[in-house]
């Protein structure tokens, strides 16, 4: 039994330490906001944070997880950071599939949390690996600047 702090709650998992925890987020907790895209960590759809940082959960060991905060995509919009990434988002409707935007949203509030006022190559730096298969990069963009309170708002 392991026990993780998932977005701000204390979880019991049983799981080999070994497991994905992208697998113990959907699978034994339910939690399906959080997408598998290509489980080789290239895509970013299947982004959480580790004590605030972005990670790619396909890659990441439950083991890792113990002892860290660990926020999903159902668990961002408590940020400030989230509230405003969230609100973005909507306003210039980002998403086209809607599939990868998990992870382009827990990316994006990453960024944010650390840069609040961030530059085109800041942006560009920070969802690098966030792959969008409907090529909605400009309005991901548009929607960081907005939640930064720049251009775009």
């Amino acid at each position: 039994m392991a026990s993780l702090d998932i977005n701000g709650k204390a979880r019991e998992v049983n799981a080999d330490p070994n497991t994905p925890l992208l697998w113990v987020i959907r699978d034994s907790l339910g939690m399906t906001g959080t997408k598998f895209g290509c489980g080789a960590q290239l895509c970013g759809a299947c982004t959480v944070h580790l004590d605030g940082k972005p990670v790619r959960s396909c890659g990441t060991p439950l083991s890792a997880a113990i002892g860290k905060k660990v926020t999903t995509i159902e668990g961002i919009g408590a940020t400030e950071a989230g509230k405003k990434v969230q609100a973005a988002w909507a306003s210039l409707d980002v998403p086209q599939c809607g599939y990868c935007q998990s992870g382009q949203i827990m990316s994006a509030t990453a960024l944010l949390a650390e840069k609040p006022k961030p530059t085109d190559a800041d942006i560009d730096n920070a969802m690098a690996g966030n792959i969008c298969r409907c090529g909605t990069y400009p309005r991901i963009r548009a929607a960081i600047h907005q939640a930064a309170g720049g251009k775009g708002a």
